[in-house]
């Protein structure tokens, strides 16, 4: 096999695990998917403790039936101004790695079965742009949903909040 002919195999190897289910939400006027294996439950908002010293984004940890996870408002992770909260923001909590995390958004919408002929790569928009987090650009319908790889968006935040929320529950019961 040629380099070319390995890059066309690991790409539509990468096209095949592309298509599938999707849940669907939005972010201000932009609708955003994740597999929807990557999703363990979509809760309504709740009390959130702030852990110091953290990124904007992280805006703290909830307490779920006995376990503590971290929660990301992807609205600032994506460089977005800070909304009020309504009755429809809510909180998908995914899993990245192992490691269960809270994403805050503005509306969970539906879940979308795109095949892989309905997904198209990212578009490139020069090197000083970096579109890893993307796995693709699906369309049903009229309707274009940019495709989340959530462990790609979340990689950098999940050992560094792992480690603050353990050493904030360690905290409380000490």
């Amino acid at each position: 096999m040629t380099a070319a002919e390995v890059a066309e195999a690991t790409y539509d190897e990468m096209a095949t695990d592309a298509g599938g289910k999707y849940l669907t939400f939005g972010l201000a006027d932009e609708v955003y998917g994740l597999e929807i294996l990557k999703v363990r439950e979509i809760i309504g908002m709740m009390d959130i403790t702030a852990v110091p010293r953290t990124p904007e984004e992280v805006v703290g940890v909830i307490n779920l039936r006995g376990n503590v996870i971290p929660i990301i408002d992807l609205r600032l992770k994506f460089g977005m101004p800070r909304e009020k909260r309504t009755e429809e923001t809510c909180m998908i909590v995914v899993d990245v790695d192992g490691v269960q995390i809270g994403v805050v958004v503005d509306r969970v919408l539906e879940v979308l079965d795109i095949p892989v002929g309905g997904i198209q790569d990212a578009p490139s928009f020069g090197v000083d742009v970096n579109t890893d987090f993307i796995l693709g650009i699906g369309k049903a319908g009229d309707r274009v949903t940019i495709l989340l790889d959530i462990a790609r968006v979340l990689n950098t935040d999940a050992a560094r909040l792992v480690a603050g929320a353990q050493a904030a529950s360690e905290e409380r019961e000490s």
